[in-house]
C-alpha cells in the first residue's frame, strides 16, 4: 500500500523528534511491504521567518493532498513578542480549522516499565492508568472573538466562548464510539454549574446517552475531574470534553504517566484523515542537542497508521517495539532512573526501529 504523507517538522525539537518517527515509520513500510512518501512543508515560528506567516496557504494545501499529517512541534521565546494573530500557535490553530479536525484523542496509559516514574503513589498505579481523552478542536474560547479595549479608563480584555449544537453532538458521538471499542464507559466533563456552554454540552450529551444504553454515563465538573485524575485515575476510561478543559486535563493526565515526552495525540475529522502529533511544546532550550524523547511522536505515528490507514497490526507492531524498547532499560533524559541505561533521542529511535 503506498500512502502520501505531509510532514510538518516545525520548531524547537521538532525536527529532530519527527526524523525519528520517519524512521521508524520506514522500517514499518519496509516489514509490511508498503510505501510511505513525504512532502515536507512549513507551520509555527519556521513559517514566519521564512514566508512572514505562522500558517501559509501551500501548507494547507499540501496537507489537504496528502492521506495524513506528521507534525511535531511549533513555536519558541524567539516569537512571544510578535501580536497573537501573527504566533506560531495561530498555525496550530489555523490547520485544525483549515483541515477540519474537530476530534482530539488523547491517550494516557502508563507503561509498566515507566511505572516508578509516575508521580503518584503506587497503591494507586497498580490499579492501572489506561485512558483516553476526547477533546473538541475547534470551537470554544480559543476560536471565539478576542478583543482588548479601554471602558470607562480601565483596560478590560474580553475572550467569547461558544459552541453550536452540532459542534457538541458530533464530539459527543466520537467519544461513545470509541467507549465501545474500550471498556464502554463515558465520562462527559463540563462546568455546567456556571457555563451556558456547558448546560448544553450536558442536555446534548444526555441525549446521546439515552440513544446507547450500553455504555455506562457520567457527568463530571471539571474541577472535580482534575482531582479524580490524581486520586483516581483508573476510574476513567474515555473522557470527552470541550477545548480548553480538554487542554488542562490531557496535560495533567499526561503527566501522571510519567512524562510528557511519552504522549502521542490524533487530530481526526469526519473521515480517515487526521493530523498526529505529539502534545509536548518545542523545547527550545533542549533544542538541537539530541536529547528530546521522540517516542510521543513515534506513537503518534503508530495512531496514524491505526487511525488514518487501517493498518493495525503494523501499529502494533511500533506500540511493541516501544514497549520492549523500555523493559530493556533503555531511556532518555526525561524518563532516566537509577539502573537505567540513557541513550540520545536518534539511538531510542533506531532501537525502535531495528524492534520492528
Amino acid at each position: 500500500m503506498e500512502k502520501n504523507i505531509a510532514v510538518i517538522k516545525g520548531d524547537g525539537i521538532g525536527p529532530e523528534i519527527v526524523n525519528e518517527a520517519i524512521k521508524v515509520l520506514d522500517k514499518t513500510a519496509e516489514r509490511f511491504g508498503h510505501k510511505f512518501s513525504y512532502k515536507e512543508v512549513l507551520m509555527g515560528g519556521c513559517a514566519i521567518d521564512a514566508e512572514g506567516t505562522p500558517l501559509p496557504q501551500k501548507t494547507i494545501d499540501v496537507c489537504l493532498a496528502s492521506d495524513s499529517v506528521l507534525l511535531g512541534a511549533v513555536g519558541g521565546p524567539k516569537w512571544d513578542t510578535l501580536p497573537g494573530d501573527q504566533r506560531p500557535e495561530k498555525g496550530l490553530l489555523g490547520i485544525r480549522k483549515a483541515l477540519n479536525l474537530f476530534a482530539n484523542i488523547r491517550p494516557a496509559k502508563l507503561f509498566a516499565p515507566l511505572a516508578d516514574a509516575c508521580p503518584l503513589k503506587k497503591e494507586i498505579t497498580d490499579k492501572g492508568l489506561d485512558l483516553v481523552i476526547v477533546r473538541e478542536l475547534t470551537g470554544g474560547v480559543y476560536f471565539g472573538k478576542h478583543t482588548t479595549f479601554e471602558e470607562d479608563g480601565v483596560t478590560v480584555a474580553d475572550d467569547d466562548m461558544r459552541y453550536h449544537d452540532y459542534e457538541i453532538e458530533r464530539i459527543i458521538r466520537v467519544a461513545f464510539d470509541m467507549a465501545k471499542k474500550r471498556s464502554g464507559k463515558v465520562s462527559s466533563v463540563d462546568k455546567a454549574n456556571v457555563l451556558d456552554t456547558s448546560r448544553l454540552w450536558r442536555k446534548i450529551a444526555h441525549s446521546i446517552s439515552e440513544e446507547n444504553p450500553d455504555v455506562q454515563y457520567n457527568d463530571v465538573l471539571v474541577d472535580n475531574c482534575a482531582m479524580q485524575l490524581v486520586r483516581d485515575p483508573s476510574q476513567f476510561d474515555v473522557i470527552v470534553t470541550e477545548n480548553l478543559f480538554g487542554d488542562i486535563l490531557s496535560d495533567e493526565a499526561s503527566m501522571i504517566t510519567g512524562s510528557l515526552g511519552m504522549i502521542p495525540s490524533a487530530s481526526l475529522g469526519e473521515g480517515s484523515f487526521g493530523m498526529y502529533e505529539p502534545i509536548h511544546g518545542s523545547a527550545p532550550d533542549i533544542a538541537g542537542q539530541n536529547i528530546a524523547n521522540p517516542i510521543a511522536t513515534i506513537l503518534s505515528a503508530s495512531m496514524m497508521l491505526r487511525y488514518s490507514f487501517d493498518m493495525g497490526k503494523e501499529a502494533d507492531a511500533i506500540d511493541d517495539a516501544v514497549n520492549k524498547v523500555l523493559a530493556e532499560g533503555y531511556r532518555t533524559g526525561d524518563i532516566m532512573s537509577e539502573g537505567m541505561k540513557k541513550v540520545s533521542c536518534s539511538e531510542i529511535g533506531s532501537l525502535i526501529a531495528d524492534r520492528i
